[in-house]
């Protein structure tokens, strides 16, 4: 941990206070305008814009996920671990060449638009690609099994007597799921929530690649700082300001998280 987060951090967190020279490298003087800047308008857009499809892709993972983990975790034994290796397939497979076949499917030109256009359905192919649509396609497709996972160990402990004893007191199934099933398997939520949302706020080859220059988000922005502009200052000052709130998100999370379990034990 010392080796390769703490002393990396630590330089990232010096050099933004450095000012970027002429050729693209640091010099002196030290300086707070690289977190200053930050707070721009533009860039705060950007930082809105990705919060938001981070969000959307956490509640739709949530959404797709928590399904197939309760079917997984309530399958007979011989049929689970099939299951569970059809999640982990996607993981054999660069992640790259996966948004790649995303793109062959989504292109004006692309399997989907050709199915629906010689269907009928319509007469003009549809705009599927290079906007926010796109990457929050693509952001869910690879985030899934981070959310599945977790879920799935949550539900496969869960103790059946509680679901047998919901039953004897006329529980009907819907209801021993939401009184019973959910709140225990909060625990699950919180991990699968925190795994999706932490990377999809830095992922860039997603919107690099699915979004085109239509989208630009904090995890591009901060890729363009170093590779293009050349200005390692500023991007390191908003790859600090990024993991500190991120940071904030994950202790609130987890704060009210606590809160209410322990409201609900009492």
């Amino acid at each position: 941990m010392t080796c390769f987060f703490l002393i990396p951090l630590l330089l990232i967190l010096l050099v933004s206070f450095f000012t970027r020279s002429s050729f693209g490298g640091i010099e002196m003087p030290l300086t707070i305008e690289n977190y200053t800047r930050f707070f721009d308008s533009l860039y705060i857009k950007i930082l809105w814009v990705s919060c938001l499809l981070s969000l959307a892709t956490t509640l739709l993972c949530l959404v797709f996920g928590y399904p197939f983990a309760y079917i997984i975790a309530r399958s007979p034994q011989r049929y689970r671990n099939i299951l569970l290796f059809l999640i982990i397939i996607p993981f054999w497979t660069n992640s790259l060449i996966r948004t790649y076949a995303w793109i062959l499917l989504l292109r004006t030109e692309g399997v989907i638009n050709t199915l629906l256009i010689n269907a009928g359905i319509f007469e003009q192919p549809l705009t599927l690609l290079y906007n926010n649509f796109a990457v929050l396609v693509g952001l869910v497709y690879t985030m899934l099994p981070f959310m599945v996972l977790p879920l799935y160990a949550s539900i496969e402990k869960l103790d059946k007597s509680y679901l047998e004893a919901a039953a004897d007191l006329g529980a009907k199934p819907w209801q021993a799921f939401w009184k019973i099933t959910f709140p225990l398997t909060t625990p699950g939520i919180v991990a699968g929530s925190l795994l999706v949302f932490v990377p999809s706020l830095g992922l860039f080859f997603i919107p690099d690649l699915m979004g085109g220059s239509k989208s630009v988000l904090i995890g591009n922005l901060i890729k363009n700082q170093f590779l293009t502009a050349r200005d390692w200052p500023f991007g390191s000052a908003v790859s600090i300001i990024l993991m500190a709130l991120t940071l904030l998100c994950i202790v609130a999370y987890m704060r009210t998280t606590n809160d209410k379990q322990g409201k609900e034990l009492l």
